[in-house]
């Protein structure tokens, strides 16, 4: 039996590749002889550049950048394929994860750091760069990115603004003829896991603001901000960003990539799926397991579960998704693919234990995931000896 196991990450626990290692142990658990295929997923957020360049067998690179709030940080990238390929994630330069609960401010956090690793990316040779924008700290509709890259925004006055998404309601003018050139040579990709557009009530401030620590009246300055930063591009630069499905992710780093370098977006599992060639594997597969962290309603909206199994389907494959917490409102993902959804852990426990024994409950979830499955193809089987 052929098994294809395509996981995203377990955030703030274990790897996608950790994760695939796990269930792998599961499998042969129930199924000593069978065939496994590990492919590490990911969709745009943490894990995309070891998804990928796992993938491809790439080499990795480190970057000196500027953190969110502008401390030094190690970065790291990866390089594959031809034309040269660099994939970045713009967590490793901006994310939440670089600061603690008590330094998470979006008024003051910039992505300048983000532009930082896609100039180091641009000095190995890459000329096409694929950004995952998943799990920022910043509002700051990419003008952080786009200072480091050398675009200047001034005020009223002439002069440079600062950093953070406080200080965007300031831009008087926006002045390009700095920007690096060898933007002009590179294909840059926006790999994304949302759709929302860059303000309103369904936009970067007031969907992901709170939690980068904004405050009500944050919101309503970060949210004000953007629509400034959105009507001066669209004056300025003849470019409207204002309704674009995917524009607020990353605190509006995908308008920003799109408007300043003529970046796409597009969704991110499509992008990881795509590198790791899983078509080709699904279709030689017998049962595919895919998984992640949390699987609740929002894995409906571009998350890895959904993505393997549309994906799955196409080949009619049963597809088991065990995540490490499940949440009771996932009924409509049966419509989505997945067969089976099962959370990792079987019983209260604390998050530090879930943590903990991760590893113990994804192999005896996947076991008993996998046995089932088994044990309802052998019924019908014996179903159809009978008829």
């Amino acid at each position: 039996m052929n098994v294809l196991i395509a996981p995203d990450s377990y955030k703030g626990s274990l790897s996608s590749r950790e994760v695939a290692e796990y269930m792998e142990q599961g499998v042969l658990e129930a199924l000593p002889g069978a065939q496994v295929y590990k492919v590490p997923i990911a969709d745009g957020g943490e894990g995309t550049v070891e998804a990928i360049i796992s993938s491809t067998r790439g080499g990795y690179y480190e970057a000196d950048c500027a953190g969110p709030l502008g401390q030094k940080v190690k970065a790291i990238y990866g390089i594959f394929g031809e034309p040269r390929t660099a994939v970045i994630e713009m967590a490793s330069a901006s994310g939440i994860t670089l600061l603690s609960k008590e330094e998470l401010n979006p008024l003051l956090t910039t992505t300048y750091g983000t532009g930082q690793l896609i100039s180091a990316a641009l000095a190995q040779g890459c000329r096409r760069i694929i950004i995952g924008i998943g799990g920022s700290a910043t509002n700051d509709g990419g003008v952080g990115m786009a200072q480091a890259l050398g675009i200047r925004f001034l005020d009223a006055q002439g002069e440079e603004i600062g950093y953070g998404g406080g200080q965007l309601k300031k831009i008087s003018t926006i002045e390009m003829s700095g920007l690096d050139k060898r933007i002009a040579g590179c294909e840059i990709i926006a790999a994304s896991d949302v759709t929302n557009p860059l303000c309103g009530t369904d936009g970067a401030s007031a969907v992901f603001g709170p939690q980068k620590g904004a405050t009500p009246e944050m919101v309503d300055i970060l949210d004000e901000g953007l629509a400034h930063l959105s009507n001066l591009i669209h004056e300025q630069l003849h470019t409207d960003i204002s309704r674009l499905a995917g524009g607020g992710a990353a605190g509006g780093l995908g308008a920003g990539l799109t408007a300043f370098l003529g970046a796409t977006i597009e969704r991110g599992i499509d992008i990881v799926l795509k590198a790791a060639d899983f078509d080709t594997l699904a279709a030689e597969a017998d049962l595919v397991i895919t998984g992640e962290g949390r699987t609740d309603r929002q894995t409906a909206f571009g998350k890895t579960p959904v993505g393997v199994a549309k994906r799955a389907k196409q080949y009619n494959k049963p597809v088991i998704c065990v995540s490490g917490a499940v949440s009771p409102e996932v009924s409509s993902l049966y419509e989505l693919g997945l067969d089976v959804i099962i959370g990792a852990t079987q019983a209260p426990m604390s998050l530090e234990d879930a943590i903990g024994n991760a590893p113990a409950h994804i192999r005896h979830a996947v076991s008993s995931a996998v046995r089932a499955v088994m044990l309802s193809s052998t019924y019908r089987m014996d179903k159809r000896r009978e008829e």
